[in-house]
C-alpha cells in the first residue's frame, strides 16, 4: 500500500461513524400498505435530516399498541434479533410512546429509543437559530423529559454497572432532577415571555401594512419561494425543518408594500408541546391578512399534507383567513398530455406514468376550497409570473381594506415603512 493511500485509510479510520437507525411502524385498522409505506419515508426523512441512515423498517398490524413495548412480543424479538446482529445505534418509532413503553424498550433493547416527538425535538434543536426559538425548542424539550427521568435515570445506573443504586438514592437524585428541570422550565417560559414581549411590541409596529405568512407542510419549498419574491438568501433546503425560525421581509410588488414571513412547516403528528412553545412564531400566522399555503404537487401524499396543514390553522385558531392556494414543484411532476398524444400511447404506459390532469385538480380545490389556485415551480421559475399576478391581486385587497380610498394611479408613500425589515 502506497504512503498516499495509507494516509487515505488512515483518514477513512477516523472519520465519524455515521449512526445507524431501524424504523418502526404499526400499520393500523384502515391504513393501506402504500399509506404506511409513505409515512416510513417520512420518517426515514427526518431520519436523515437529524443525521443518521436507515438501514431496515419493522411493521406490525395491530389494532392498538402494545401497552408495555408498544409492538408484540414475537416482532420485539424480531427487532432485537436485528439490532444485536447488524450492531444499531438506535431504534425510531413513528408514533409517541409512554414513558413507560420507553423504559421498558430501552432496557430490552440497550440501545437509544426515540420516537416521533423526540426525533422532530432534536432536529428541531439542531437548527434553531435565534434566541427565541432555541428557547421554545428548550421549553418544548424539558416539559417532553420530564415525565420521562426514570426512563434516564435507569439508564445511567445500566451504565455504572450495579444495582445497589437502584434504591432510595437513585430516587432521591431523580427528585432533584425533576426539581432541577422544573426551575428551568419556569425560567424558560418567563424568558419566552419577555422574548414575546418583544415580538407583539414588534407586530404593532406593522399595522398600516398587509402582512402575508407563507404556510404549508415542511419542506414544500416555502424558503425557496420566499427568496424567489424577496430576493433574500434564507436557508432552502432539501431536508426537512431547514429553518424553524419565522422570517420576515419587506417586499413591494406594483407599489403596494406589504411583509411576506417564511413560518416553520407544519408535519404529521407535530409535538404538542412544540405548538403550545411555538405560540409567538405562530403568532406571525394568526395576525397575517392573507396565508399563502404552498403545497409540493409532487409527493405522491400531497393530498394528505394540505389536509394536516388545515387542520392545524384550524387548531390554532386561523383557518377562516383569506388565503392563496400555490401548488408547488410542478417541475417534478408529469402533466397529463393532450388528447392527440394520448391517442398515440398505450393504457400501460398513461398508468405507469402517473400523470396528473392540473386542469382537472384546480377545478377540484376551487369547489372544495373556493380557491383557484395557482401552479409554479419556484426553484426554476416556471409560472413564477402567474403567483406574483395572483400574489398581488390578493394583497390589493387587503391593501384596500386598510386604505379604502387608495388608487392605483397614485404613488403610495413607502418611506413609512422603511423600517419594517
Amino acid at each position: 500500500m502506497s504512503k498516499y493511500s495509507r494516509k487515505l485509510q488512515k483518514l477513512y479510520d477516523t472519520a465519524p461513524k455515521k449512526d445507524t437507525a431501524v424504523l418502526v411502524a404499526l400499520i393500523k385498522q384502515g391504513q393501506s400498505d402504500q399509506q404506511a409505506a409513505e409515512y416510513l419515508d417520512e420518517l426515514a426523512f427526518l431520519t436523515e435530516t437529524l443525521g443518521a441512515s436507515t438501514v431496515y423498517r419493522f411493521t406490525q398490524r395491530l389494532e392498538k399498541p402494545d401497552v408495555k413495548t408498544f409492538v408484540g412480543t414475537g416482532k420485539l424479538e424480531e427487532i432485537k434479533s436485528y439490532i444485536e446482529h447488524f450492531e444499531v445505534d438506535m431504534v425510531i418509532f413513528d408514533d409517541d410512546l409512554s414513558p413507560s413503553q420507553m423504559r421498558n424498550l430501552e432496557n430490552e433493547l440497550k440501545i437509544k429509543v426515540y420516537d416521533r416527538s423526540l426525533l422532530i425535538l432534536d432536529i428541531f434543536l439542531n437548527r434553531a437559530q435565534t434566541a427565541q426559538a432555541k428557547t421554545q425548542v428548550e421549553l418544548a424539550r424539558f416539559q417532553y423529559l420530564l415525565p420521562r427521568l426514570t426512563r434516564m435515570w435507569t439508564h445511567l445506573e445500566r451504565q455504572r454497572g450495579g444495582t445497589s443504586t437502584r434504591g432510595g438514592a437513585g430516587e432521591k437524585e431523580i427528585e432533584t432532577d425533576k426539581r432541577d428541570i422544573r426551575q428551568k422550565i419556569t425560567l424558560l417560559k418567563n424568558k419566552l415571555k419577555d422574548i414575546e414581549k418583544q415580538g407583539v411590541t414588534q407586530r404593532k409596529g406593522r399595522k398600516g401594512i398587509v402582512r402575508v405568512a407563507l404556510v404549508g407542510y415542511t419542506n414544500v419549498g416555502k424558503s425557496t419561494l420566499m427568496n424567489l419574491i424577496t430576493k433574500s438568501e434564507i436557508l432552502a433546503e432539501n431536508k426537512l425543518f431547514a429553518t424553524v425560525d419565522s422570517t420576515v421581509r419587506k417586499v413591494v410588488l406594483d407599489n403596494i408594500p406589504f411583509l411576506l414571513s417564511d413560518t416553520v412547516g407544519f408535519i404529521r403528528k407535530l409535538p404538542t408541546h412544540l405548538i403550545e412553545s411555538f405560540k409567538s412564531t405562530l403568532d406571525e400566522i394568526r395576525e397575517a391578512d392573507l396565508l399563502v399555503h404552498v403545497i409540493d404537487i409532487s409527493h405522491p401524499g400531497f393530498e394528505d399534507h394540505f389536509t394536516v396543514v388545515n387542520n392545524t390553522l384550524n387548531e390554532i385558531g386561523a383557518r377562516d383567513k383569506p388565503m392563496l392556494l400555490v401548488f408547488n414543484k410542478i417541475d417534478l411532476i408529469q402533466e397529463k398530455p393532450s388528447e392527440e398524444e394520448l391517442q398515440h400511447m398505450t393504457e400501460i404506459e398513461v398508468e405507469e406514468n402517473n400523470y396528473l390532469d392540473l386542469e382537472k385538480l384546480s377545478e377540484a380545490y376551487e369547489k372544495k376550497t373556493g380557491i383557484t389556485p395557482v401552479f409554479m415551480a419556484a426553484q426554476d421559475g416556471t409560472h413564477v409570473e402567474d403567483f406574483r399576478k395572483a400574489l398581488v391581486k390578493e394583497v390589493k385587497k387587503q391593501h384596500l381594506k386598510i386604505y379604502p380610498h387608495y388608487l392605483e394611479s397614485e404613488v403610495f408613500d413607502l418611506s413609512q415603512f422603511e423600517d419594517l425589515d
